[in-house]
């Protein structure tokens, strides 16, 4: 099992940044893929980004060219930098660590995200 930890979240004007971290408990020694997820009110959960552990990298096409994902396997975390924030990017942003064998679903607890003047 794995408990993850996000932090970094707050509030920010548009065109500013701020940078997410999670952490994960315990060491994972299978194939994993870390990445973060967002909802905002009255809306799905959706992807941001997701990181395999050797470093391949997706993003949703909202985000792509201002968000930065990236981990530390020795230390099991994962961050998301987000630059050039919007007003659309405010939502709950959560921490997501997938086993790939399995594909079973870890979750942080959420870290607000609000960008607004």
């Amino acid at each position: 099992q794995v408990q993850l930890v996000e932090s970094g979240g707050g509030l920010v004007q548009p065109g500013g940044s701020l940078r997410l971290s999670c952490a994960a408990s315990v060491s994972i020694f299978s194939s994993y893929t870390m990445g973060w997820y967002r909802q905002a009110p009255g809306k799905q959960r959706e992807l941001v980004a997701s990181i395999s552990r050797g470093g391949r990298t997706n993003y949703a096409d909202s985000v792509k060219g201002r968000f930065t994902i990236s981990r530390d396997n020795a230390k099991n975390t994962v961050y998301l930098q987000m630059n050039n924030l919007k007003p659309e990017d405010t939502a709950v942003y959560y921490c997501n660590v997938r086993i790939d064998l399995v594909r079973v679903d870890y979750w942080g607890q959420g870290t607000q995200v609000t960008v607004s003047s």
